[in-house]
C-alpha cells in the first residue's frame, strides 16, 4: 500500500501553473499582467478546491482503505499475540485478511490519477502553446482526414499565428510580485532604446542579418518613474560588442548567450545608486517548483526576454474542443484497459471506473479554464482593431483656395516638404517663379502633385479640408495601413467586398535567415499557419474576376502551392512565372537564379481566356522616339531614317521590338509573313502583284484571309510585296496595334528594387531586397483592368504602390492601390516614398529632377488615406479587470460555494469576459458619450513608449459597416436655453444657436453601405443631461439639417446616445433610426463567438 505523494501533487500543480500562465508571477505586461491580477484568487481555487476534489472522490473508499485495514489488522495481531492468543485464529483477523485481499489502495489511485493529469496536459504543452497533436499512440499522431484526393496538414493548423512586436517591445518584470499595495514592487523594465530595423509582427527582416540584444555601450541603466531601466539596442552583433579584454582573441562577433552574459555582469557591476536593484537582481533564480536555479533573476529573465523574439505564438482555435476530444481519446487509450475489466473482480472493477470518473471530471474543469483563458485571447486577436491614427495625403491640386494660407503658414508641413522634396533646389521656369520663403498660395498652385499630410494639421484645418473633398472614398487613389496585416485584412472585409481585382503579396521566404520566427522543428508550419489565416481573409474581398498572385522561392514554393489551391482550389490555379532575377556565382550543386510568381483566380470562368497587354517599356520607348523624331523631321524619308539609326543604336534594349524598325505615314511596322491559314486549308484567289500585274505566289495552305479582307487590307496599304510575283507578299503590323502574351518565364534584374530606392533616397540600404517597380508593372497588366484595385498585404517598401502610380501616369489610367504594412519602415520609407513618387516621377540621389509635367500632376494621385489600427499588444495593454460589490456578494454567498457552484462555475468559464468588460480596448460604451475623446494608450511606432490616443470612432464605425463615404461635414457646436411646456415637457425656447464654444457638438457623416443602403451617421457629444441633449437633437435634426426620418433621403439614420427621434420599422427585425453603439459592439466583436 502507498501514500498519496505530495511530490506527484506539487508536479501537477506546477505544471497547472505553467498552463494558466501564472508560473510567472513576477511578469508585469500583456496576459501577465491579467493573470497576476487573478493570481491569488486561481492559485487558491486550484490548490484548495479543485485538486483536493480528487482526494474527496475517493472518500467513499476509505472504509476499504487497504491502509487503514493493514493498521487494523497489525493492531489486532499485536493484542492477540500479547494475550497469548493465536491471531490466526481469530474470526476478526481471517475476516480483515479477507477485506485485505480486495481492498483499495487510495494512495495509489490518487498518484494514478495526478499522474495521468500530468502526462495528459503536458503531452500538448510546449514552450508556451498548445500545439494540436492528436495522439494515437505513442509516437503517432492521427490527422483529420475526410477522404480527400489530397490534403495538406501541418501540426499548428488549428491556431492562429501571433509573432507580434509585444515580445520584442515590452518587458517587464517585478522584483517584488508579491508586495502589498502601497510597497515598492521594484519593477524593472527592458527598454530597446535603438532598434534596427528587424522582424515586427510577421515583418521579413533583412536575409543574412540575425539581430540580437546588445545592451547599449553607454547609459544602459537608470531609474525612471520609479522602476529601473536596463536598456537594449536590437541589431546585428559585431566585433566590438565583446568585452575589451577578450575582443583580440574573437574572429566573429557574439551570439545572443554571450551577449547575455556580457549584460548580467555590466548590469550587477552598476553603482552604489542601484545597490538595491543589483541585490535583488543578484539573487538566485527560483524555478517554478520553488527550487533554486544555478543562475540568477537577472539571467533568468534575460533569458526570456531573447527567447521571446525567436519564437512564435498561437492562439488555438478551439481548445477547449480541441482537448475534451483528446481527453476521450487519452482514457480510452491511456487509462482504459479493456483487458483489466473481464480479468477483475467486481470491486476492482468499480474502483477502475471511479478513477475514470474522477479524471475526467477533474481534467474537464482544467480544460473549461483553459478554454476561458484561451477563447479570451483569441476574442481579443479576432476582435476588428480600433483605428487610432487617420491622416490623408492631398494633391495641392485638390485644396480649395482658402485653405492655402493655412498650408502656407504650416512650419512642420513645410519643412517635411523641404526635407523629401528640395523644392528650392527645382529650377524656376516659365510656369513658375523661384522658390522664396515663406512660400505662397501661387507658388504651391505650380505644384499640383505636391501632397500635404494632414498629421501636420490641426483637427480644425482637417475637418475643414475633409469637409471640402466630399467624397473622400471615391476620391481616394490609395489607401496605405500601418497594422498587422491579419488585422487589417479583418477589418476590411465589409468596405471591400468583392471588389479588389487583383491581390498581389511577396511574404516572407521563410529561408530561415530572413526573420521569420518560429519554434525549433515547426519552421515549415508556423509559416503556414501565419500565411493560411491571411489567405482565409482574402476570398470575400477578391472581385468574381479577381486574381491572387504570390512571390516564392523554392524554400516554400510546394507548401504555398498546395495551401493556395486548399484556398482557391486547384481548379481556379491559372499557373506559375518563373523569374530569373539574379546570378549565382557561388552555387553549392545547383546555381539558384531564378523565384516564383504563383497565380490563381478567384473563379476562373470569369477570368479573360487570353492574357496580352498593349504596353512594355520597350514599346513606350520607341513611340516616344518615333513622336520626337515626327515632331522634328521634315519629310517620311527623314523620319524613316532617323527612326531606323534610333532603333539600330538601342537595339539590344528592345529585344524583340527591333523588328518595327520601318516607318510609313501611319507609324513604326514590321513585316510578319503569317499570310498562310494555319494547320487547314485557307482560301483560294489570286492576289495581283502591283508592279508585273501578276498573281502572287500563293501560300502553301492557302491565303489566311477571306477576299473582302484581303481587299480591305490592300486599301488600307497594309500588303507588303516583293521585287516580283514570286516572292510571298507579307502583312503589315504597326507597333502601336502590337500586343504582347505573358510568358512563363521572364528575366529582370533583381538589384533594380534597391536601384529605385536608390533614386528615391539617394540610400540602397534602407529596406532589404525591395521587389523591382518594373516587376509589377510587366505582370499587373496582363490581369488587371485600367480602373483596378490591387491589394498588397505584405507591402514592405511600397513597390506596390509606386508601380501603380507609374502605370497611370503612363495609360491615364485609374488603377487604386490597398497597402497593408506593419513594420517600422511604414514612416520612414513606404509612405515618403509614396510621396515622392506622387510629387514627380524622376529622381536622382534623393532629390527631385525636375517637377511632373502638367499631364503627369493630373494623372498622379489625388488623394490618399493613410491609417492606424491598435495592435494585439494595444488591446491587451489596455485591459482592465474589476469586480463590482454586487458581483462580490454573489460569490461570496454561501449557496455558490462548493464544487460545482456559481463560484467555481464563474472562475472556471466567465470572470475574464464579465471583468474585462469595461476595458477600453474591449469597447467602453460610456465612452460614446464625447466621440473626440476615446482614449487609448498606443505604443508609439519605432519606440517602447506609450502614449494616450483619442480613437477615431468616426472612422472605426465606417470600416466596420462597410460604408462607402461620401462626405463627412465639418464639426458644429450649439447653444440653447430651455423652457417647459404647459404639460411639463422640456423644449428650446427661441432658436438653436451656433456657437463654437456651444456644449451641443454634432458631425456628420454620410454614405452608402455594401448593400446599398443611404446612411446617415449622426455623432454628438452628450452634456449629462438627456433631456436637453434629445430636445436639441430633435430641433439640429428637424431645423438645421431638414431631415426627416420619414423622407427617403436615408434608409438607415445612426445616433449616438439614446434619443427621442421618432422611428420607422423599416424590416421585420429592423429599425430605420439605430443606436450607433448596439451595431458598434456588434460589428466589432462579430466572428469572435463573444
Amino acid at each position: 500500500m502507498t501514500d498519496a505523494s505530495p511530490t506527484k501533487f506539487r508536479k501537477l500543480v506546477s505544471l497547472l501553473k505553467e498552463l494558466f500562465q501564472l508560473d510567472q508571477p513576477d511578469l508585469d505586461f500583456g496576459i501577465y499582467r491579467i493573470m497576476h491580477a487573478k493570481a491569488g484568487e486561481v492559485t487558491q481555487f486550484l490548490e484548495r478546491d479543485l485538486l483536493p476534489q480528487v482526494k474527496a472522490a475517493f472518500a467513499h473508499y476509505q472504509s476499504a482503505d487497504g491502509a487503514e485495514l493493514r493498521k487494523k489488522l497489525d493492531q489486532m495481531v499485536a493484542q492477540l499475540t500479547e494475550a497469548g492468543v493465536d491471531p490466526e485464529a481469530a474470526p476478526k483477523v481471517r475476516e480483515l485478511r479477507e477485506q485485505l485481499k480486495s481492498a483499495v489502495d487510495l494512495g495509489a489511485l490518487e498518484n494514478e490519477t495526478y499522474d495521468h493529469l500530468y502526462s495528459f496536459f503536458r503531452r500538448y504543452y510546449s514552450e508556451g502553446d498548445f500545439l494540436a497533436k492528436r495522439v494515437y499512440k505513442p509516437g503517432v499522431y492521427a490527422i483529420p482526414y475526410e477522404g480527400e484526393e489530397v490534403t495538406l496538414h501541418w501540426a499548428n493548423k488549428d491556431q492562429y499565428y501571433i509573432k507580434t512586436s509585444e515580445y520584442l517591445r515590452d518587458y517587464a518584470f517585478r522584483l517584488r510580485p508579491e508586495a502589498a499595495e502601497g510597497v515598492d514592487p521594484m519593477r524593472v523594465h527592458f527598454r530597446l532604446v535603438d532598434a534596427a530595423e528587424g522582424e515586427h509582427g510577421n515583418v521579413k527582416a533583412a536575409e543574412g542579418k540575425g539581430r540580437v540584444f546588445v545592451l547599449v555601450a553607454e547609459d544602459f541603466i537608470g531609474v525612471r518613474n520609479g522602476e529601473l531601466e536596463i536598456r537594449f539596442e536590437y541589431r546585428p552583433a559585431t566585433l566590438e560588442d565583446w568585452p575589451a579584454d577578450q575582443r583580440d582573441d574573437k574572429k566573429k562577433p557574439p551570439a545572443q548567450k554571450d551577449l547575455t552574459a556580457v549584460a548580467v555582469n555590466r548590469v550587477l557591476a552598476s553603482g552604489a545608486e542601484f545597490a538595491d536593484w543589483v541585490a535583488e537582481l543578484g539573487k538566485p533564480h527560483v524555478r517554478a517548483d520553488g527550487e533554486q536555479a544555478d543562475y540568477n533573476r537577472l539571467e533568468a529573465h534575460l533569458r526570456r526576454y531573447t527567447a521571446r523574439n525567436t519564437f512564435d505564438y498561437f492562439i488555438h482555435k478551439d481548445l477547449g474542443g480541441f482537448l475534451r476530444r483528446e481527453l476521450d481519446f487519452y482514457i480510452k487509450n491511456e487509462v482504459m484497459h479493456l483487458d483489466d475489466v473481464e480479468s477483475e473482480a467486481a470491486a476492482k472493477v468499480e474502483q477502475y471506473i471511479s478513477k475514470i470518473k474522477v479524471i475526467r471530471r477533474v481534467a474537464g474543469k482544467i480544460v473549461d479554464f483553459l478554454a476561458q483563458l484561451e477563447n479570451f485571447q483569441k476574442k481579443l486577436w479576432l476582435k476588428k482593431k480600433f483605428v487610432v491614427g487617420s491622416d490623408l495625403l492631398v494633391a495641392i491640386s485638390q485644396v480649395q483656395d482658402e485653405l492655402l494660407p493655412d498650408v502656407c503658414a504650416n512650419a512642420a508641413q513645410l519643412q517635411e516638404w523641404d526635407v523629401l522634396h528640395s523644392l528650392q533646389d527645382l529650377p524656376a521656369d516659365i510656369t513658375r517663379a523661384a522658390y522664396s520663403a515663406p512660400l505662397t498660395p501661387e507658388y504651391l498652385r505650380a505644384f499640383p502633385s505636391l501632397m500635404l499630410d494632414t498629421q501636420y494639421f490641426d483637427a480644425a484645418f482637417v475637418a475643414r479640408l475633409r469637409d471640402s473633398l466630399g467624397d473622400i472614398d471615391n476620391r481616394a487613389d490609395g489607401v496605405l495601413i500601418h497594422s498587422e496585416n491579419f488585422q487589417a485584412l479583418s477589418l476590411m472585409q465589409a468596405h471591400y467586398r468583392e471588389k479588389v481585382q487583383c491581390i498581389y503579396i511577396d511574404p516572407p521566404y521563410n529561408t530561415g535567415s530572413d526573420g521569420f520566427a518560429y519554434k525549433d522543428a515547426y519552421q515549415h508550419s508556423s509559416w503556414l499557419a501565419m500565411l493560411d489565416s491571411r489567405l482565409a481573409l482574402t476570398h470575400n474581398i477578391l472581385a468574381e474576376n479577381g486574381t491572387f498572385i504570390s512571390n516564392i522561392d523554392e524554400h516554400e514554393y510546394e507548401r504555398l502551392s498546395v495551401i493556395l489551391d486548399q484556398h482557391f482550389s486547384p481548379e481556379n490555379r491559372i499557373g506559375s512565372l518563373v523569374w530569373k532575377g539574379a546570378t549565382d556565382n557561388n552555387p553549392t550543386r545547383i546555381a539558384i537564379e531564378h523565384e516564383y510568381l504563383l497565380c490563381f483566380a478567384r473563379d476562373k470562368t470569369h477570368v479573360e481566356e487570353h492574357w496580352s497587354t498593349s504596353t512594355s517599356q520597350q514599346k513606350e520607348l520607341m513611340l516616344d522616339a518615333y513622336s520626337r523624331i515626327k515632331k522634328s523631321a521634315a519629310s517620311l524619308d527623314e523620319i524613316a531614317e532617323k527612326f531606323a539609326e534610333f532603333v539600330a543604336e538601342n537595339r539590344q534594349e528592345l529585344g524583340d521590338l527591333y523588328r518595327y524598325r520601318r516607318v510609313d505615314v501611319v507609324g513604326p511596322y514590321a513585316a510578319r509573313r503569317n499570310m498562310d491559314n494555319p494547320g487547314k486549308r485557307g482560301y483560294d484567289y489570286d492576289v495581283m502583284h502591283p508592279v508585273t500585274k501578276k498573281p502572287c505566289v500563293p501560300p502553301y495552305w492557302g491565303w489566311r484571309f477571306p477576299p473582302k479582307t484581303m481587299e480591305r487590307l490592300l486599301a488600307e496599304d497594309r500588303i507588303i510585296f516583293g521585287e516580283s510575283e514570286e516572292k510571298l507578299p507579307e502583312l503589315k503590323v504597326y507597333l502601336s496595334k502590337v500586343k504582347f502574351p505573358l510568358r512563363s518565364m521572364f528575366s529582370l534584374d533583381a538589384r533594380k528594387g534597391s536601384n529605385d530606392l536608390d533614386r528615391l533616397f539617394g540610400a540602397r540600404d534602407i529596406f532589404k531586397n525591395p521587389k523591382p517597380v518594373e516587376l509589377i508593372t510587366y505582370v499587373i497588366p496582363f490581369m488587371t483592368t485600367r480602373d483596378a484595385l490591387l491589394a498588397d498585404f505584405f507591402a514592405g517598401s511600397g513597390t506596390t504602390g509606386h508601380a501603380i502610380i507609374n502605370m497611370n501616369r503612363e495609360d491615364a489610367g485609374s488603377r487604386k492601390f490597398l497597402l497593408i504594412e506593419s513594420g517600422e519602415h511604414f514612416d520612414p520609407v513606404l509612405v515618403p516614398r509614396l510621396k515622392k513618387v506622387a510629387f514627380t516621377p524622376e529622381w536622382k540621389d534623393g532629390k527631385a529632377v525636375r517637377a511632373a509635367t502638367t499631364e503627369e500632376a493630373d494623372r498622379s494621385p489625388r488623394l490618399i488615406k493613410v491609417l492606424r489600427l491598435e495592435s494585439y499588444e494595444d488591446t491587451l495593454n489596455n485591459l482592465a479587470l474589476s469586480r463590482n460589490t454586487q458581483q462580490q456578494s454573489a460569490l461570496d454567498f454561501a449557496a455558490a460555494q462548493g464544487t460545482g457552484g456559481m463560484r467555481e462555475q464563474y472562475l472556471l468559464r466567465y470572470q475574464l469576459d464579465v471583468e474585462s468588460h469595461d476595458s477600453a480596448s474591449l469597447l467602453n460604451i460610456q465612452a460614446f458619450s464625447d466621440p473626440t475623446a476615446y482614449k487609448l494608450k498606443i505604443k508609439t511606432p519605432g519606440s517602447d513608449e506609450s502614449r494616450e490616443v483619442n480613437v477615431d470612432l468616426l472612422e472605426t464605425f465606417n470600416w466596420l459597416l462597410g460604408l462607402a463615404v461620401q462626405h463627412i461635414a465639418a464639426p458644429r457646436s450649439f447653444a440653447a436655453e430651455f423652457e417647459r411646456d404647459g404639460e411639463g415637457r422640456l423644449r428650446l425656447k427661441g432658436r438653436l444657436k451656433q456657437d463654437a464654444s456651444g456644449p451641443f457638438w454634432f458631425r456628420t457623416v454620410t454614405g452608402t453601405t455594401p448593400e446599398g443602403s443611404k446612411t446617415l451617421v449622426v455623432w454628438r457629444k452628450l452634456t449629462g443631461d438627456a433631456e436637453q441633449d434629445n430636445a436639441v437633437l430633435e430641433t439640429w435634426f428637424r431645423d438645421k439639417q431638414a431631415f426627416s426620418v420619414k423622407d427617403t433621403e436615408f434608409d438607415l439614420i445612426y445616433v449616438n446616445g439614446d434619443n427621442t427621434l421618432e422611428n420607422q420599422r423599416v424590416e421585420p427585425e429592423h429599425w430605420k433610426v439605430r443606436l450607433i453603439e448596439e451595431d458598434f459592439q456588434r460589428l466589432m466583436f462579430e466572428g469572435t463567438e463573444a
